[in-house]
């Protein structure tokens, strides 16, 4: 595949991906969770992003060990970003209707995309099949 449509097609996976498991599949458990390390919100909803990451890293042409170790710093940089902006969310008390409020969803928002930038620079970068 050639290496601008390889990158825009795992692009357009993320966020797909990213859309449905934010926006479509959250309820209200896995919110909750998310600021609380004694809680499985959190934790399933990063699975359900590392999960659905899978098609992207499998159409990259990559290997088991590669897709595990991407799937895992994904989980991993996925649930620091969002147990972090839940804790500062507490903190602040900004409603919908703040610029704090915008500015920590934009932050969040932005650091999930920097995660897809990585994951496919790493996923092209990588060597195929290991």
């Amino acid at each position: 595949m050639q290496m601008m449509t390889l990158t825009l097609a795992m692009l357009l996976c993320f966020q797909l991906k990213h859309f449905v498991a934010d926006y479509l599949l959250q309820p209200g458990w896995m919110l909750r969770g998310k600021g609380d390390l004694r809680c499985a919100g959190g934790y399933a909803h990063a699975g359900l992003h590392a999960l659905g990451s899978l098609p992207a890293l499998l159409i990259a042409g990559q290997g088991p060990a590669v897709i595990v170790l991407l799937s895992a710093a994904e989980f991993a940089v996925h649930y620091a970003t969002d147990y972090t902006k839940a804790g500062l969310s507490a903190r602040s008390h900004a409603g919908p209707n703040t610029r704090a409020y915008w500015a920590l969803h934009g932050a969040d928002q932005f650091v999930h995309q920097l995660t897809y930038v990585g994951l496919i620079f790493f996923a092209v970068a990588s060597p195929r099949g290991f």
